[in-house]
């Protein structure tokens, strides 16, 4: 049995059992023309909670975001058996704490999502890839500064071993005009998303992943990026084989411990 689905694509959001794969989710949307903007590797496989718990996300995230800003209710059960319910079904909703956010990226360990509401975008009219190919990191560096500080709005911003990716989409006009403007700076090889689906059937579980400014990146691709990586150039994300994860003692641990004592406990 296919896991429920709720779609109101008047209001452009829908509601879907979290034991519902994110291919499944944007195949039905799509038939009402929209979908949710999130492009994680392996969708055919990926459920939804564990899309939620582990925050992933994809090319399109300099463009579109992260699955934090599409979620807009969730019911999650609790450690010790209670279901709660955050936000609500519809995208103006105010009422009460925002506690998804809590949820999204907690890797399961504050409870497990049992269903979710998400906010929609219309399908784009077109969508188009290009790229520049580099003879060096230092020429990507420069190439990545000069299109952040351009008037073009690209929805991927990506740099693997020897080229500059860019994605645009929208109505043809506007996805015509930026290419065209791309052009200018070099970029006119036609491009796809191939390079990310050959890098993630490449072994999987030796990926890691290092967080970084972006002005850093350049620099911790040159430490750690080897011969086979993908970044997402324009939010200083990494992928790469054997990477060493970002450091943990930055971050507030004893608030982390906390949270999840106050969820895991049962009231009296």
């Amino acid at each position: 049995m296919t896991p429920a689905l709720e779609h109101s694509p008047e209001d452009m959001t829908a509601t879907a059992d979290a034991g519902l794969t994110l291919a499944a989710l944007q195949t039905d949307l799509a038939k009402g023309g929209q979908w949710l903007p999130i492009d994680p590797p392996f969708p055919e496989s990926l459920s939804l909670a564990d899309l939620l718990a582990h925050d992933r996300s994809g090319p399109r995230r300099f463009g579109y975001g992260t699955i934090r800003d599409y979620v807009i209710g969730l019911k999650v059960r609790l450690a010790d058996g209670r279901v709660i319910k955050t936000g609500g079904k519809v995208v103006k909703n105010v009422a009460g704490y925002d506690l998804q956010k809590l949820f999204i990226g907690a890797k399961h360990d504050l409870g497990s999502i049992v269903e979710a509401t998400f906010k929609l975008r219309p399908l784009p009219e077109t969508e188009q890839f290009v790229q520049r190919r580099c003879s060096s990191l230092s020429e990507a560096a420069v190439m990545i500064d000069t299109i952040l500080d351009s008037p073009l709005n690209p929805t991927v911003l990506d740099l693997h071993p020897c080229a500059v990716v860019l994605g645009f989409d929208g109505s043809r006009d506007e996805v015509e005009w930026q290419l065209a403007k791309a052009k200018e700076m070099g970029f006119v090889e036609q491009a796809n998303l191939n390079y990310e689906r050959r890098f993630w059937a490449d072994d999987p579980g030796t990926i890691g992943k290092i967080s970084v400014l972006p002005s850093r990146l350049i620099e911790t691709i040159q430490q750690h990026g080897g011969s086979s990586y993908v970044a997402r150039a324009g939010n200083g994300i990494l992928y790469c084989h054997n990477a060493i994860p970002s450091s943990d003692e930055s971050r507030p641990l004893h608030l982390l411990q906390r949270v999840k004592q106050i969820f895991s406990t049962v009231p009296p």
